[in-house]
This record gives C-alpha cells, sequence and structure tokens, in this order.
C-alpha cells in the first residue's frame, strides 16, 4: 500500500478550516478523569455478555459490549455543548440476536463480500457460507460480529478502552486456518477512538477486520443522513456486477456521483439513476480506493471527513487500509425500531468501513488480504470526532 494526497484544493481548505474553527471543548473546571465501568448485558450460548462504557476527560461516551465487539452507543457533543448518541443500534441484547444488519459490530474474518462463496488459496478452492445472495458477506453465517469475544478493559490517564479477542477455529465458515484475533478499542482525552486489530493464524487464510457502525451525526437518528457533507480521499472506486462482486476495473470517480474529493451532501446524486453504479447499490454501497501514493504500508492517511451541518458534528476518519466502503443505508427500510424506540428509516445511517477491496482473494491485482504463518496482521482505524461553530 501506498500513502496518497491529501484532500486536494478546496476540500483541503474547508477541512482545515472546520478544524481550526473550535472543536467541543469542556469547560476546565468540568474536566474529570477518564473512566471505564462494566455491566451485565445478557448471555449467548451459555456465556455472560457484557457491556463497557468508556468516557474521556471530556464527557464523549463509548458502549462496547463483547457480543461482536458492538458499539452500540457513542455520546459526543454538538455545537452548543449538548451530548447525543451518533450511532444506530439497540438498547439491550435481545434487539441484536434478533435483527441486526451488523449495527456497530467488528466484522470477519473477511469483512465485505466473496463472490460465490469460494476463492482457491495455493491450489484449493475453499467453500463458505453463502449469506447474500450468490456471495458470502461479512464472514458468513455466523462472523464475528454474532460469537462472544473474550474483554479486558483498561485506563490510562490519557486514555480508557476495552482489548476484545476471539479465537476463530480452523475451517470456521469455511476459512482454513486458526485465527487467533485481537481488537482494541482505545478512547483518548482528545475525542478520538482509537481501533487497533492483530491477528495471527497457523495456515495461509484471507483476513480482512472492519468496523461496522452506522452513523448518523445528527444525533438520536431524528432524520436522514442525506444533508451529511461527506469528503473521501479517493480518486477511483472498484465497480461492481449487480450482485455488487467488484469487476476488477479501478474507475476513476470524475465526472460521476462517486466523486467526494471535494465536500459533497450525501443527498445530491445519491438518486442518480442514470448512473449504472448507483442502480446496483440503490445508492452508495461501493469501495472507494484510497490516496496512498507514496507512504509506507503502515503509514495512517485521511480516508473521510464528514460534516453534519445543524449540529456541527464532525468525523474525520484516518487508516492505514487502502479503502472504505461507503454505504448510504440503502437497506434500512423502517422495519427496525432501535434505540429510544426510533425507527430507522431507509437512509437513515450511513457506513464508512475502512478495508481491503471486496472479493480480494479472487482479484491478484488487489491489494492481498492473505495472512500466513508466522506473519502478523496488524492495522489500525482512528475515529476523531469534533465540532464547527
Amino acid at each position: 500500500m501506498t500513502k496518497g494526497r491529501m484532500l486536494p484544493g478546496a476540500a483541503t481548505a474547508v477541512v482545515v478550516l472546520l478544524t481550526q474553527i473550535a472543536c467541543a471543548t469542556m469547560p476546565a473546571s468540568s474536566a474529570r478523569a477518564p473512566s471505564v465501568s462494566r455491566a451485565p448485558f445478557g448471555v449467548v450460548d451459555g456465556r455472560p455478555v457484557e457491556l463497557f462504557t468508556l468516557t474521556n476527560s471530556r464527557g464523549v461516551e463509548i458502549r462496547v459490549t463483547n457480543y461482536g465487539g458492538i458499539i452500540t452507543a457513542l455520546r459526543t457533543p454538538d455545537r452548543t455543548g449538548h451530548f447525543d448518541d451518533i450511532v444506530l443500534g439497540y438498547d439491550s441484547l435481545g434487539g441484536y440476536l434478533r435483527n441486526s444488519p451488523y449495527f456497530g459490530a467488528i466484522v470477519g474474518r473477511y469483512g465485505n463480500r466473496i463472490a460465490r462463496g469460494q476463492f482457491t488459496l495455493d491450489g484449493q478452492t475453499y467453500h463458505l457460507a453463502v449469506n447474500n445472495g450468490p456471495n458470502s458477506l461479512h464472514g458468513g453465517i455466523r462472523g464475528f460480529d454474532k460469537v462472544v469475544w473474550n474483554a479486558t478493559p483498561f485506563q490510562r490517564a490519557d486514555a480508557v478502552g476495552v482489548v476484545l479477542d476471539y479465537t476463530s477455529a480452523d475451517m470456521e465458515e469455511g476459512y482454513p486456518g486458526t485465527l487467533q484475533s485481537r481488537v482494541t478499542y482505545t478512547l483518548t482525552n482528545d475525542d478520538r477512538l482509537i481501533v487497533d486489530y492483530h491477528a495471527t493464524t497457523d495456515k495461509a487464510t484471507p483476513v480482512n477486520l472492519t468496523q461496522h457502525t452506522y452513523w448518523n451525526l445528527v444525533g438520536g437518528a431524528k432524520r436522514d443522513i442525506l444533508g451529511h457533507v461527506l469528503t473521501l480521499n479517493a480518486d477511483s472506486i472498484t465497480p461492481v456486477d449487480s450482485t455488487l462482486i467488484p469487476t476488477g476495473e479501478i474507475l476513476p470517480v470524475a465526472g460521476t456521483p462517486f466523486d467526494f474529493r471535494t465536500p459533497t451532501p450525501i443527498g445530491a446524486r445519491v438518486d442518480d439513476r442514470s448512473n449504472t453504479q448507483i442502480r446496483y447499490g440503490n445508492g452508495y454501497d461501493h469501495n472507494f480506493v484510497l490516496n496512498r501514493a507514496g507512504a509506507a504500508p503502515d503509514a495512517l492517511v485521511r480516508a473521510a471527513y464528514l460534516l453534519e451541518p445543524s449540529t456541527g458534528r464532525t468525523l474525520e476518519i484516518s487508516t492505514m487500509e487502502p479503502g472504505v466502503q461507503f454505504y448510504s443505508g440503502n437497506f434500512l427500510d423502517g422495519t427496525i425500531v432501535g434505540k429510544g424506540g426510533s425507527v430507522y428509516r431507509f437512509r437513515y445511517g450511513l457506513a464508512l468501513e475502512t478495508q481491503h477491496y471486496p472479493d480480494s482473494p479472487n482479484h491478484p491485482n488487489f491489494p492481498s488480504t492473505i495472512l500466513r504463518p508466522g506473519e502478523t496482521y496488524h492495522t489500525q482505524t482512528i475515529y476523531r470526532f469534533g465540532v464547527a461553530q
């Protein structure tokens, strides 16, 4: 992977301006020590599930459960200092067990789609669980989002967090190798959520872990995300077929509805049905190729910057990954009633999943996702929360 340019021209100016204009800060007198607490959240397969509440010194709060590593709530301030929850999800474990489109979860062993649920590695063809039309999605029927992880909370003067680990058995959901996985959530006092992923294996296997939070910076999912202003550090996408599997091409975004190189409201072109890719995705559900020209493989580059104008809330995402899947909540249809009785209607949440490209094991021209014995998988994504006045 190579490092890309930062957002060009007008995008850079806007992002710099918004970053410099006041981020939400609490008065010095109300600063507090960061804290982490834990509470029972239910039982799955006879194993206790817990809910961890992480709070930094400025009052930003993240709630995480060890079932699926799910971020169930994330409270940040708007420009008036009012805190609200900016992620979709449920109040109780039961909602996640009954019907959850990966709300807030760690997805793996392979995030995103693998065509026809199969790939060939070192001369052997492996068959995966098919759970998304003809394809395998997000690790299969019982991916990492549906297992109970071991969890260890930690607390420092500058941050709090929780370390999650899970051992995926050889041939679980069809994937070869025993995979030892560890994901660490760290909430810092400067309003960053740092997500670190590590894994090792005893057999060659594809690995593509990511985080599947649905964002709505309005707070409380009071309305759709079409007024959110998005900037993506990507000159290209990997176009898909009608089943949302990449064709193998790299398609420039210039002159298309996928050009978010400068700040653009999500609703501006999301329904441009003259574009084949928009029709296939029913909006945005595509991998954007991040600009990484010139950087080391482990360098962080900016992936996305999101602004909700009415509240001023901002989200900046930096990552070591080569891609980000932008999903505009096209399959939300009002049938899910979430936290506090909120009805999650069409496009009431969006996802920005940092990742390797979908179906990479079947596309030799894509960056490799194969982890081999003796290697360590490590990638990091950082979410920075702020406020523009």
